[in-house]
């Protein structure tokens, strides 16, 4: 292989080992190949530039050695790659040892005629009797003729009286006593060495240490790097060494193992290695919702400042609750976010470093913990730099905001990515659109696109390892955190909740790229259609991974980008959440207030009872129980069971949306303040969206679970129902009950609600009568609901000219609102089933079948009477036949059928009704 440089070209035998299988990767842009030719003054900067690259992960050291080679060409290459490279020393050693290796093997002759020449030369001195010191500038010529050259892997650099810089190296120390070395401590760190091996050192060099691994074995060992100038009469020593005589052949082939083993040990890759005091302030990079190493700007951009990295996690439960009852982080938020933050301290160590936990103090007033704990670790590992990737809650954001200003004015730069979301919900404008149909993801989405932001980019690779600091800040352990604690009952057992959840989840960043992937290969072919079956693993169950930030979005939508199947009804999914952080940041007060103020005055159900049946699993409909079980043992459900379980509390219980909120926030482990409030006010009839639809406790299931096959999961005492009856026991025969096992009010509860229709019917009038009451909250012309624009919104709409004082005019803007609501204001008293426009939901493919049971039920009584009357005259002329001696007359016999497009048992259609009916 030749290597083309500037200089010329290099013969194919100057390319030593592995150097020689290095191939010319496309890997820069032509902008850069470009740069390349600029002159050697601009090494540095192109250095620095390809130094990027290896740092995150882009590039391996051989191939930017190789680059290196080919820009510089092999004279300055052999010159000033030591120095270029010199910063690594101290802010990654790992990659300064392994570029360092790569360069002694490049540039470094075969060991034997470097000890040929050096006894050569000793000779040749000894026979002109030149037997004093030597001068400065023969010693590099003591150990070869390259002044760079070293026969000891790890170099330091030294400066002399005169202030150049140059590279010296020492034999290794003898093995017993490298033996006799301290282990590390258990984040790297490195103990003091033993007093009892300092009479090595009585010769004015010094030392640091660094982790090595040795090969085969998981056993990490000290292992002295010496870094300093030796005085003349070390170096009179070491040459009287070499003049005392011929090295015989047994001295030579020890000399040659021991470098063989140090270059071995070298070549290793070594990561997170102790910083000397002299290293660049460290970088604190803050992590919060972003436990991931693929895809994070903020890890990404602390590698390119250069600078140790400590990575911290500071817990501040005060800070993430808002002004009202947010219940930003339930238990099984919590539990998750403690699984997830063991296994990405895991992921950290594993490329060198380690996450430091801090618990925020609460001192008087809430607001400030998390600065109070950055400014004290600030102090604590004189830090200057703060990086972070964002959060959009309105109350969080603020908090960041007088962080990032507090710390600037102390010197200390804070940086803040975003990587949360795809969109910065901030830079969401209405302009070009318009607000008519605000609230709905095809009005957000055509604002996004009328009013791009900045590139989405592509997925950022994750780094192979972190520099490290030369001292760790003292932190907490994860336990103290408190995240997992169970409860524990009065004889002191722990009632251990979260039993289930672990059975269910993996709470690594690699078990969410694990279920990425799954879904993407199985899943995604049957999510556009069927994505609300519950008996199905139809979904991609990535929620809680989206949550604590272990997934990116920019990385699902583009694997979901490059997938064989590329549903929009998923992508969509991503622009509802969106949405719904665009809706916070619009609204801060969403979680625990009603948008539509006539709202805030319904009448709602006060029954605790009700509330707790529905919260355990109890209320006696066995699809509700079952998606309210799921969701307690496993803190998941898919999105369809949420509708219906919400549709249940909200329309036939008339309990308040706020409780579902809040119990969803509960036990949900993908628990989120923005998704959650914006579907539960849409589903309590008070958000910008209404839904248009109203799931059906029992209906629901001819498409979710159509079997009975979620209901036999979930709520095992009913697994011996039949498919037709599982969904609806209470209109089973005594007979089958008991057959089944099935006892109402001690196996099986009982309805907590008989007549749905009435209760339903009752929610309608409610609103309507809420509705008449607030007209003035009431479109006339339109018959929608008027909501107040936020402050944003009319500022954008209207511009500054319209903002008086500081204080922008209060505007009401017509928003979606339901049909049947509209209808129903016309006649407040009429019932569910008059209106038209009756928003019950009993499934999505459930018309059809609908339709085929009309006709049966229509039919059922005039067959039956037809089918007594064909039997009677049968009969009579079967005994005409008989009494007259002739023969019996041919039986017709009518075959089933089904209907064109039926494809289920409920639309096979008998055919002795069919037959009779012709």
């Amino acid at each position: 292989m030749h290597i083309l440089t500037s200089k010329g070209a290099l013969e194919k035998d100057h390319i030593p080992g592995k150097m020689k299988a290095i191939q010319m990767k496309p890997r820069i842009s032509t902008g850069e190949a470009l740069k390349m030719s600029s002159p050697v003054n601009d090494s540095k900067v192109l250095v620095r530039k390809m130094l990027k690259e290896v740092l995150m992960g882009r590039e391996d050291p051989e191939g930017f050695f190789a680059m290196c080679v080919s820009n510089l060409g092999h004279q300055e290459s052999r010159s000033q790659f030591l120095s270029l490279i010199q910063p690594l020393s101290t802010a990654n050693s790992s990659l300064h040892s392994i570029l360092t290796s790569i360069y002694q093997e490049y540039f470094v002759k075969n060991e034997e005629d470097e000890l040929e020449l050096a006894l050569t030369l000793s000779l040749l001195e000894m026979q002109d009797h030149h037997l004093s010191t030597p001068s400065k500038e023969s010693q590099p010529q003591l150990l070869g003729d390259r002044p760079n050259q070293s026969s000891s892997v790890p170099l330091t650099s030294v400066s002399n009286s005169k202030g150049n810089s140059h590279t010296q190296a020492v034999d290794e120390v003898d093995k017993k006593k490298n033996t006799n070395l301290p282990q590390t401590g258990p984040w790297g760190k490195v103990n003091s060495l033993q007093t009892t091996q300092e009479s090595e050192l009585k010769k004015g060099a010094h030392f640091d240490n660094y982790n090595k691994e040795t090969p085969g074995t998981n056993q990490t060992v000290c292992v002295p790097r010496w870094s300093a100038s030796f005085s003349k009469q070390d170096t009179v020593e070491e040459g009287d060494q070499l003049m005392d005589g011929e090295l015989n052949q047994s001295q030579k082939s020890k000399r040659l193992k021991n470098r063989r083993q140090r270059r071995k040990g070298s070549s290793l890759h070594v990561v997170g290695l102790p910083r000397s005091p002299s290293a660049p302030p460290p970088v604190l990079l803050w992590f919060r919702r972003d436990l991931r190493l693929c895809d994070n700007p903020a890890l990404s951009g602390s590698l390119e400042l250069g600078a140790p990295v400590i990575p911290v996690f500071i817990w501040s439960p005060e800070e993430e609750e808002g002004p009202g009852i947010t219940v930003a982080m339930g238990g099984a938020c919590k539990y998750w976010l403690h699984q997830a933050l063991s296994c990405f301290s895991s992921s950290l160590e594993r490329i060198g470093s380690h996450l430091v936990f801090l618990k925020a103090s609460v001192e008087g007033n809430k607001a400030g913990c998390s600065l109070r704990t950055l400014k004290e670790l600030v102090k604590e590992t004189g830090a200057k730099t703060v990086l972070a990737n964002a959060l959009y809650e309105p109350w969080l954001k603020e908090r960041d905001d007088v962080l990032v200003s507090a710390l600037q004015k102390d010197g200390v730069e804070c940086r803040i990515f975003h990587s949360y979301c795809l969109r910065d919900p901030y830079s969401v404008s209405t302009e070009g659109v318009g607000l008519r149909g605000i609230g709905s993801v095809s009005h957000f989405m055509n604002c996004c696109r009328q009013n791009p932001g900045s590139a989405l980019g592509t997925p950022l690779d994750p780094p192979v390892s972190l520099p490290t600091p030369a001292h760790w800040p003292l932190g907490v352990s994860l336990e103290t955190l408190g995240l997992a604690r169970m409860p524990r009952r009065k004889d002191g057992t722990t009632i251990d909740w979260a039993a289930n959840i672990r059975k269910s989840w993996d709470f690594s960043e690699e078990g969410a790229q694990a279920r990425l992937e799954a879904f993407l290969h199985d899943g995604v072919y049957r999510y556009e259609k069927e994505s609300g079956r519950a008996d199905a693993p139809n979904t991609s169950c990535l929620s809680p991974y989206l949550h604590f930030g272990q997934l990116s979005p920019r990385w699902l939508l583009w694997d979901a980008k490059q997938a064989r199947c590329r549903p929009p009804k998923f992508q969509r999914k991503l622009a509802w959440r969106d949405l719904a952080y665009w809706q916070l940041t619009l609204f801060p007060d969403l979680p625990w207030e009603s948008l539509r103020p006539p709202y805030k005055a319904l009448r709602w159900s006060s029954d605790h009872g009700h509330l707790k049946a529905w919260q355990r699993g109890q209320t006696g409909y066995p699809l509700v129980d079952a998606a309210m079980r799921q969701l307690w043992l496993t803190g998941w459900m898919n999105n369809y069971m949420r509708h219906v379980v919400a549709s249940f509390l909200i329309a036939y219980l008339h309990l308040p949306w706020q409780e579902g909120y809040r119990w969803f926030q509960d036990t949900l482990v993908d628990a989120d303040v923005a998704i959650d409030a914006m579907m539960w006010q849409n589903g309590g009839m008070c958000g910008l969206d209404h839904w248009n639809f109203v799931m059906h406790p029992v209906d629901a299931a001819m498409t979710c679970d159509p079997c009975g096959s979620y209901v036999r999961k979930w709520c095992p005492e009913l697994a011996d129902l039949p498919d037709e009856l599982i969904h609806k026991p209470w209109k089973c025969p005594t007979s089958m009950l008991r057959r089944a096992g099935v006892a109402f009010g001690q196996t099986y509860p009982e309805r907590i609600v008989t007549d749905l229709e009435e209760r339903r019917s009752q929610s309608l009038r409610d609103v309507a009568l809420l509705r008449k009451e607030f007209g003035q909250y009431v479109d006339k012309r339109t018959g929608c609901d008027l909501v107040p624009l936020p402050p944003r919104l009319v500022s954008e709409a209207l511009g500054l000219s319209h903002i008086a004082g500081g204080v922008v005019k209060q505007f009401l803007l017509p928003v979606i609102t339901r049909m049947e609501f509209k209808h129903q204001l016309e006649d407040p008293d009429a019932d569910a089933a008059s209106n038209p426009y009756n928003a019950v939901l009993k499934g999505y493919v459930s018309r059809k079948r609908d339709e085929t049971i009309a006709f049966l039920n229509e039919r059922d009584f005039t067959a039956s009477v037809m089918y007594e009357g064909t039997q009677r005259k049968e009969r009579l002329e079967s005994d005409h036949r008989r009494m007259e001696g002739l023969p019996r007359s041919p039986v017709p016999r009518g075959r089933a059928r089904r209907t064109p497009t039926a494809k289920d048992r409920f639309s096979t259609v008998p055919g002795g009704a069919v037959t009779s009916l012709r």
